[in-house]
């Protein structure tokens, strides 16, 4: 007898061949069956005539390693149909933490509300903090989360572990590299993904110091690199500062070498796609163009929709991270202002803003864009919704001049929306032209991290209401394979990322004419009453992980059926060589 039955589904399978009308039943969590009729009695049925049923997708950049603890449902990524998720990325993770220095978890929450904007109060009373080594971490999940997830092991915590306070700013000894890299295959023993680290300049831990990663030398880097070798089911994933704009020559090589080292995938996040800076995509891929002939393998994550950032002259956020912003914008609030309000200040926080060392970060610089989001004083009163640029023509400012009396009327709390600068035609067939290369992979969401500030988890449903009945720049069949058997492949998942009988029921049954994420709204149901920025599921029906419902119309069931997927016994190695 089968577990349930989905009756007449349009079954687009991830394989990118054409949709076809089936039955599928699950039985004992996998895919028991898939034919065009099924007889065989079923506990529970449904009819999903002119529904679409894919598999579940997967997001291969995530940091939900903290949240899964106070929301093992992973929202909002599961309502959209997210069965899956990488996290552990870009360096950072809760473990391994040593066992008799307690402060290195202070340490730790610290560094992660900083860099990857993650409410401390939530993870000081949200997660146990119960673990010392990565396996012991990934023990406290099993069994308690509703999606599958599999962790890197992060370099900085590596680093912290052996070297404690030098890690920052220190160089390992020979006895301490191979303290730590006996200490990363024992996180690979217990079912880490793989390395994943960070030499970005835009990461700094709580203390304003750059993270312990930052630190380290390509001789360190390779010497785990090969050390990823040795496991079976592994991955790189790592972020330099050239992710945000475009590589320089030592970023190109260091990247070919830890993947040619590892023998194994190197992805990395984020390619920005931009008609206006046409140069950007053919350097972005240098490294995977020069990987695969030393044989390696390099993977640029790009996202298909534009997701929305809120910003705030207030908080930390993007703006912070333009050289020379954070210096003012860290100041007291009062102090702020008052160089806010100084002409010669503007003038140089604005040349810095447009300047090439600013990066990509010159897409935040358009002030004029901005919409004026949630206001506090009587002051600005009426201008929620508007655009800064109308608001300055109107008093005769300059726009950035605008945006400081506006936020200053708050005291800094004003809610900003940048306007995105490259939703044009020549941008968007500039996005469908690169989607197409053997080695850009949809995804980046950072789920998980900078809460208050965007929401990249909806990009699977926005993407598939954009390809359905939007610009429409990829076919069906084609953008639920991006979203499934991609990923999963290159992150080696056995018997996932597909609707074939024997697979792992990971399914998402939705309404092709309704798909669609709904607009992102601020919410406090954090751990203290923290705020996070989430969005509505739009026309999905139901999702399953592992064969149990856990989604029907955006509401969680409250099961937990899913899976902490460990290296090798739920992957297989993806070789380059």
């Amino acid at each position: 007898m089968l577990d349930h039955l989905i009756k007449g589904a349009t079954v687009v399978d991830g394989t990118g061949t054409a949709a076809r009308v089936a039955d599928v039943g699950i039985r004992d969590g996998r895919i028991a069956v898939v034919a065009p009729s099924v007889t065989a009695e079923a506990r529970t049925q449904e009819e999903a005539h002119g529904l679409i049923l894919a598999p579940g997708f997967v997001d291969p950049h995530t940091h939900y390693d903290a949240q899964l603890f106070w929301d093992p449902y992973a929202t909002p990524s599961l309502n959209h149909g997210v069965t899956t998720v990488a996290g552990g990325n870009c360096g950072f993770t809760l473990a391994p933490l040593h066992p008799d220095r307690p402060e290195d978890a202070d340490y730790t929450r610290r560094m992660m509300s900083k860099v990857e904007g993650m409410s401390l109060v939530a993870l000081e009373e949200g997660a146990p903090w119960s673990w010392h080594s990565f396996g012991e971490y990934l023990d406290a999940l099993e069994g308690r989360i509703a999606v599958n997830a599999g962790f890197m092991v992060g370099h900085c915590a590596l680093r912290r572990y052996v070297m404690g306070a030098d890690a920052v700013g220190g160089q390992p000894s020979a006895g301490q590299l191979e303290r730590m890299l006996g200490l990363f295959h024992e996180a690979m023993d217990a079912g880490a993904w793989g390395l994943s680290t960070t030499q970005s300049s835009t990461h700094s831990d709580g203390d304003g110091q750059p993270v312990a990663s930052r630190h380290a030398g390509p001789e360190e880097l390779l010497a785990l690199s090969r050390a990823v070798a040795e496991h079976e089911g592994t991955q790189l994933e790592a972020i330099v500062a050239g992710c945000l704009d475009q590589f320089d020559d030592a970023e190109i090589d260091l990247f070919v070498e830890m993947s040619a080292a590892a023998g194994r995938p190197l992805n990395w996040n984020v390619l920005t796609i931009d008609a206006a800076v046409p140069e950007r995509v053919p350097r972005q891929l240098i490294p995977s163009e020069r990987a695969r002939k030393a044989g390696g393998r390099v993977v640029a994550l790009t996202m298909p929709i534009l997701t929305p950032m809120n910003m705030s002259l207030g908080t930390f956020c993007a703006l912070n991270l333009i050289p020379g912003w954070g210096d003012v914008l860290g100041l007291p609030v009062p102090e702020r202002i008052a160089k806010l309000r100084d002409p010669d200040v503007r003038a140089e926080l604005l040349r810095r803003a447009t300047s090439k060392e600013a990066g990509v970060f010159r897409r935040l610089t358009h002030f004029g864009r901005y919409v004026i989001g949630d206001t506090y004083s009587a002051a600005n009163e009426g201008l929620t919704g508007r655009v800064v640029g109308d608001i300055a023509a109107e008093r005769g400012q300059e726009p950035f001049h605008c945006l400081v009396e506006i936020c200053a009327n708050d005291e800094m709390r004003t809610v900003l929306w940048p306007m995105p600068t490259d939703n044009d035609p020549d941008s968007w067939a500039l996005r469908a032209e690169t989607w197409a290369h053997e080695d850009v992979l949809l995804g980046g969401s950072d789920a998980g991290a900078h809460l208050d500030r965007m929401c990249g988890a909806p990009y699977t449903t926005r993407f598939l209401g954009d390809c359905l009945r939007g610009r429409k720049l990829v076919g069906l069949e084609q953008a639920v394979q991006m979203l499934t058997d991609d990923p999963a492949r290159l992150f080696g998942l056995r018997e996932r990322g597909r609707v074939t009988e024997g697979f792992h029921a990971d399914l998402v049954l939705f309404d092709p004419g309704r798909i669609d994420a709904g607009k992102a709204t601020l919410v406090h149901d954090l751990p203290g009453d923290s705020p996070r920025l989430d969005s509505k599921a739009i026309g999905v029906n139901a999702v399953w992980v592992n064969g149990v419902e856990v989604i029907r119309d955006d509401v969680v069931t409250g099961a937990v059926p899913g899976t902490v997927l460990r290296s090798g016994r739920d992957t297989r190695t993806v070789s380059t060589r």
